[in-house]
């Protein structure tokens, strides 16, 4: 490597070409960045006192050390969007200076120079003849800008906004153009050169931060990929594997959304998931294992190419699936919002395109993922752990039996982790807030359209409070509640079985029930299911809507079923036998007065942690669970030996009091060992319990 500081204008001029790989990113500054650089460039020209104004690096790779004059085309590593950015500026200024008749406002800046000097290579023909070349659509845009031509059918937006941004500012200066050019005579560089054969472009690249614009990780992973290779397997591998990809997300979910579908394909990959800000870290550690870098790179490559198409046909890209059933239960997830589910759906996905997992099946199990999700949601189950769920589902799974043992694995979550069985979600659907539930169209649809050849398009319709939402009802309402209506409206306004559809809202307004049943367009001509029963009720009070919250309640169960499984059955999949029955009994030096109060408050403390959290009297010692034990009470004379199932270097322990017991035999599980021996050390030792539960609920991991 080597590293020299010079003038912008300087290097531009003696460099014969630069060059973006197809691996890089497209150019992807935004008008705050063009403004911030312009306006650096102004004050810059406008100040003699300032002789120069730094912009950042450029590195490149050069085949060997010797003058950049005498090169070939430069790959930039890192710069494009400097050099992208001062290249639409530059061009801009020559287009206004020919407006104005060719005028050179400054020694130098004469349209020909500008274009002759740090645009073009006048005496090269073809792609030669252009001093910048970026990737994509970006290249047709900025060459028709440069060699003044037209744009392509698609052009890249953010090179010609730049472009015609610039052009108004430098319209915006009236002629007055002397501060721009001096400013741009200023600009100085760090020209860093890398000598292929002894430099690691990789690692460099990897620490680079362009100004403004962070990279992904998306960017990171595809320039480990591909940086290394030679340029044909590197455009093969980008043209028919990543490319394709860029597109099937497009340009905005891309950004957004790969770096989530890396995540989630590691998982699927490793059973591990990653850290949201370390994916790119997971992903080195993947393609470095030894069978995955001996099937070679675009084995890499391609599988990542097929999954990314599952994930987009599930969570981004509307009929993307060919099959209705599949691409109608993937509308819903998308609907519900199952981000944390991607991990598992993606691998049967895999399953069913390769003849593993059935049609019908594969159906059934995205259906039971929306309910568990769905059912969770309505009985307000924390959800800080599902990520985990979903990342360790495919351990319990036997595809020999598919469908059966996803249903026995439902069935087998612990308490917190439960899909909800019929009785719970029975009762809570009928008294749960559902007009400001999150996914309130969700529900009206799926429910509406259930067992509909012909669908309903909810969208057309407005949500309807039967009872109305006015906190002064009228009078013939509060008659027709009775002397409690103001605890009957808060108590059901929200509900289930005071909430239907209509087309005709305003008309309906907070008119008696009578009236809304009996006009024109009323519940007795409503097409809808959702208002079935209504045009044969005489009255709507609290009974009425009880009633009918209970019988919507008995259709859900049909629209999100729950899994069932014969009792020999379900008996069959059970993963761990009963333990033995112990209690605090098989403790004796729990009898300890003192060493009785301690642990009293200590149970009593970390139970209240989580709703999750359960407690287990074992043979040597109590363990408290969520996932797994996440601390273990061991009983001694004086004190409780507590066990953190937590990674050493991840706990955060001002005082000090924690042991590293990774390498020692003990009782217990987890690496990290603190004393309990007095009431006075139970809020900080608490602490220290609660970064254990919230590692392993996920709240530690970046979910």
């Amino acid at each position: 490597m080597k590293a020299t500081e010079a003038k912008l204008l300087d290097f531009l001029k003696k460099s014969p070409q630069f060059v973006i790989p197809i691996y890089q990113r497209t150019y992807s500054w935004g008008k705050q960045e063009c403004r911030q650089l312009w306006g650096d460039i102004l004050r810059t020209g406008s100040d003699d006192a300032v002789s120069a104004h730094f912009v950042g690096s450029i590195v490149y790779i050069e085949k060997g050390l010797y003058s950049v004059t005498t090169q070939p085309p430069l790959l930039v590593i890192d710069g494009q969007q400097r050099l992208t950015t001062l290249t639409l500026l530059i061009a801009a200024l020559a287009k206004a200076l020919d407006r104005q008749r060719g005028s050179e406002p400054i020694d130098g800046f004469s349209p020909r120079r500008l274009r002759n000097y740090y645009l073009l290579n006048p005496e090269e023909e073809g792609e030669r003849y252009y001093k910048l070349i970026l990737s994509q659509t970006d290249k047709a845009s900025l060459i028709a800008i440069v060699g003044n031509h037209e744009q392509p059918k698609e052009p890249s937006l953010r090179v010609t906004e730049n472009f015609e941004l610039f052009e108004s500012l430098i319209d915006g200066r009236k002629g007055d153009l002397e501060a721009v050019c001096k400013g741009l005579s200023k600009l100085v560089i760090v020209d860093i050169a890398l000598n292929r054969d002894h430099d690691n472009p990789q690692l460099i690249f990897e620490s680079m931060n362009s100004t403004g614009r962070e990279l992904t990780q998306a960017d990171l992973i595809r320039n480990f990929i591909l940086m290394g290779l030679e340029p044909q397997l590197q455009t093969k591998l980008y043209e028919h594997y990543w490319r394709p990809m860029e597109v099937d997300f497009g340009q905005e979910a891309y950004s957004t959304y790969f770096d989530g579908f890396m995540r989630h394909y590691l998982t699927v990959k490793t059973g591990d998931l990653p850290n949201v800000r370390e994916v790119y870290e997971a992903f080195k550690s993947y393609a470095r294992l030894p069978a995955i870098a001996a099937a070679g790179v675009e084995s890499l490559v391609a599988d990542i190419r097929t999954f990314a198409r599952y994930f987009c046909a599930m969570a981004l890209v509307p009929r993307a699936e060919t099959d209705k059933e599949l691409e109608r239960a993937f509308h819903d997830l998308r609907e519900l919002k199952v981000d944390v589910a991607y991990p598992f759906l993606l691998e049967l996905y895999h399953d069913y395109k390769t003849k593993v997992l059935s049609n019908a099946d594969f159906v059934a199990a995205v259906r039971l993922v929306e309910s568990f999700v769905f059912r969770r949601a309505i009985c307000a189950i924390p959800t800080n752990s599902m990520n985990k769920t979903f990342a360790t589902f495919m351990k319990g799974i036997k595809k020999d039996h598919y469908l059966e043992s996803i249903k026995a694995y439902l069935l087998a979550l612990p308490s917190y982790r439960r899909f909800p069985n019929d009785e719970e979600f029975h009762r809570d659907f009928q008294i749960r807030d559902l007009y400001n539930f999150r996914s309130r169209s969700y529900w009206l649809r799926r429910f509406e359209n259930h067992d509909r050849k012909e669908h309903v398009l909810v969208d057309e319709y407005t949500i309807e409070h039967i009872l109305p939402q006015n906190e002064t009802l009228s009078p013939a309402w509060r008659t027709a509640l009775g002397p409690e209506w103001a605890r009957i409206q808060q108590t059901w306004l929200h509900t289930l079985g005071n909430l239907t559809l209509t087309g005709y809202n305003s008309a309906y307004s907070d008119k008696p029930f009578t009236e809304k049943r009996d006009m024109k367009g009323g519940f007795k001509e409503s097409p809808l299911k959702l208002n079935a029963g209504l045009g044969q009720l005489d009255q709507w009070n609290e009974d009425t809507i009880k009633a009918r919250a209970a019988e919507l309640a008995d259709r859900a169960l049909h629209v999100w079923v729950a899994p069932a499984l014969p009792a020999d059955a379900q008996i069959a999949y059970t993963l761990n036998a009963a333990p033995a029955a112990y209690t605090i009994k098989d403790h004796p030096k729990l009898s300890n007065k003192t060493l009785q109060a301690v642990f009293e408050a200590f149970r009593t403390q970390v139970l209240a942690l989580d709703p999750c959290v359960t407690e287990e009297f074992l043979k040597h010692y109590v363990a408290y669970k969520a996932e797994t034990n996440f601390v273990d009470a061991v009983p001694q004379v004086k004190r409780l030996r507590l066990s953190l199932n937590i990674a050493f270097a991840d706990i955060n322990d001002p005082k000090g009091l924690c042991k590293d017991i990774s390498n020692v035999g003990f009782l217990g599980n987890g690496d990290v060992e603190v004393s309990l021996a007095s009431l006075e050390e139970l809020p900080y030792v608490l602490g220290l319990v609660r970064q254990a539960l919230e590692r392993q609920l996920g709240n530690g991991v970046g979910e």
